[in-house]
């Protein structure tokens, strides 16, 4: 009957995630929120389909025991030395400037100084999956801002260790217990196994794993590693976190690390999402009910105070302030770590369990927040800027070309016609962008390229050529449709992003378009060629011909752009022309070559 009810339960688990999850990312709110919205859904205060959570709860803690290992892994000493002072100096100002922050304010609610301190140390924690996420998403992850947050999150990982230690310590009963010195001596023993392992046994048993070509085996050794080395600080009274996190860090260096991330990381994600699922279900909706100004206040006043913290620290850190309230929105939120926190204190008593499940509310409310206070952060950063800074008044030169767009594929173009002596009205909406082009002597404008006033201000009635190079394909359409209707005589030579933009633009009558990707990809594959054996001539016209007959593909299907099956028929027919082909000069080629044989012999002969 178990075994039974444990199959249910993993059922309801997994099709809520499937369901959830994918909803979430595609609404660009993150899978994290995704996973605690399927908890919420099926967890006992909603549907009731599971009503066991910290059954569930005990062994989707191995997700975090995983995520230590990872973070361990990826302490790689060459960077973090190169981001000390963001990680350590940052990473310990934005911990102490939100803990303080955090502790004032709950005292000056009436909260006990331990409960105080339990609350504040948790809630200054952020949540390493989605500022991640967001980054990623956003392309800030190699900014100063984004490296700015990265430091943060990984000093916070760092603190997490550490922090889990020191609440035990906090508990009502903590002093009153007699201290026991092989509580100590247990502790330090474990440490030393947990070095002494990862320093000198692990690789041995990870070479020896490798060397019987079992994928399996090397997996099994990798869990095995991790979950021994947990149940040994576990059986020593510490945290199982703090064991996998060393056992990381000495493995970073290690030639097996890569393997061992690629083995852990579905794990990991897996476990990590059953316990944010688990943490999802254990969010008591009652208790909002039933105190929504209580626990509403909390998390105004909470995501206030962290705000306002880590605006503050923003020039510490050089972020620049036009993008201090989103490096404050990034981190605002409780993190994975908090409920850890959480979890260490209600084992050990240290948190009244009213406060446990208030905290555990905000937490989980305040990831939720979080997209939605970025999109505000958004709203208000378009507004500044326009208001800020209006476009530019463009100063008509007689320029024969304008370029629209002037990220990486507009930039090759501007520097090769100024190279050769031809002066370009150059139009982008990238404020950093234009002041740093600005200084390297660049004629390029502030402004909207798809607004007709300032085309004609740039030109575009005596120009010859307009180069568009928008990244964003309706902006890119919608400028070719403005050019057409109101300067019919200019010529538009225009970047294709995709087959479908180019059959877009190819619909509205541009002849000149060049898909960015293209000739790059037909330079690798040329290359490919010749390293497997092919002389460079044969390469060069292998490559031709594929360009030639892939152009002549995309003319004949763009006249059926709109039948779908149409051009899935002609594009069948177009593979089986270009083997037929490529068969008809292999045979040439063949022949060819037995006739030079053939001529080579008779010579050799006479």
């Amino acid at each position: 009957m178990d075994s039974h009810n444990n199959m249910t339960d993993a059922l309801i688990y997994l099709g809520a995630a499937v369901v959830c999850v994918p909803l979430a990312s595609r609404l660009k709110l993150g899978s994290v929120l995704g996973y605690l919205l399927a908890g919420c859904a099926i967890g006992p205060h909603v549907l009731g389909l599971v009503s066991d959570v910290h059954a569930i709860m005990s062994f989707a803690e191995l997700g975090v025991v995983l995520m230590l290992f990872v973070i361990g892994l990826e302490l790689d000493p060459k960077r973090l030395w190169e981001l000390r002072r963001v990680v350590f100096v940052g990473g310990a100002l934005q911990l102490v400037a939100c803990s303080v922050c955090l502790l004032l304010g709950a005292l000056a609610i009436g909260v006990p100084w331990q409960a105080s301190l339990i609350a504040a140390l948790a809630l200054s924690l952020s949540s390493t999956a989605i500022a991640m996420q967001t980054m990623n998403e956003r392309n800030l992850a190699k900014v100063p801002l984004g490296q700015a947050v990265f430091g943060v999150l990984l000093f916070q990982d760092l603190a997490a260790v550490p922090i889990m230690s020191v609440v035990p310590l906090l508990a009502p009963e903590a002093s009153s217990e007699p201290f026991d010195p092989m509580n100590v001596v247990k502790g330090l023993a474990a440490i030393a196994l947990v070095v002494g392992v990862g320093r000198y046994a692990t690789r041995p048993m990870l070479q020896i794993a490798a060397r019987t070509g079992l994928r399996e085996v090397f997996t099994a050794l990798s869990l095995l590693l991790v979950l021994g080395i947990a149940q040994v600080m576990a059986l020593a009274g510490l945290s199982m976190a703090l064991g996998t996190f060393l056992a990381g860090v000495l493995l970073a260096g290690s030639e097996y690390r890569r393997a061992l991330e690629t083995d852990i990381e579905p794990f990991k994600g897996l476990l990590m999402g059953l316990f944010f699922i688990s943490v999802g279900m254990s969010i008591d909706f009652g208790l909002l009910a039933n105190r929504p100004l209580l626990v509403l206040g909390l998390l105004l006043g909470f995501q206030a105070l962290k705000i306002g913290a880590l605006y503050a620290i923003g020039p510490k850190l050089e972020v620049a302030k036009p993008q201090r309230m989103l490096f404050a929105a990034l981190l605002a939120q409780g993190g994975e770590f908090a409920f850890v926190v959480v979890g260490v204190a209600r084992a050990t008593h240290a948190l009244p369990s009213d406060y446990e499940g208030i905290l555990t509310l905000v937490v989980a409310l305040s990831m939720a927040l979080t997209p939605f206070l970025l999109l505000w952060c958004d709203r208000v950063d378009s507004r500044s800027a326009d208001s800020q800074r209006a476009d530019d008044e463009v100063e008509n030169e007689g320029a024969q070309v304008i370029i629209c767009g002037f990220g990486r594929f507009g930039q090759i173009v501007g520097r090769l016609l100024w190279a050769s002596g031809i002066q370009a009205t150059v139009l982008d909406h990238d404020p950093d962008q234009i002041e740093l082009l600005r200084r390297f002597g660049f004629r390029i404008f502030y402004g909207d390229a798809t607004r007709l006033d300032l085309l004609e201000a740039a030109g575009a009635g005596q120009a010859k050529l307009l180069v568009n190079a928008i990244d964003d394909q309706e902006e890119s359409l919608e400028l070719v449709d403005v050019v057409r209707e109101k300067f019919p005589n200019l010529t538009i030579l225009a970047r294709a992003r995709n087959v479908t933009h180019f059959f877009e633009l190819h619909e509205r009558g541009v002849e000149v378009i060049e898909r960015e990707t293209f000739e790059a990809a037909l330079a690798i594959g040329r290359k490919a060629l010749e390293q497997l054996g092919k002389r460079p001539f044969e390469a060069r016209e292998m490559s031709d011909r594929f360009k030639r007959h892939n152009i002549k593909m995309l003319e004949q299907l763009s006249l059926h752009y709109h039948d779908e099956a149409k051009r899935l028929s002609m594009a069948k027919a177009g593979r089986e022309e270009l083997e037929a082909q490529f068969e008809r000069d292999r045979a040439a080629l063949r022949q060819s070559f037995e006739e030079a044989k053939g001529w080579q012999l008779d010579q050799g002969e006479t």
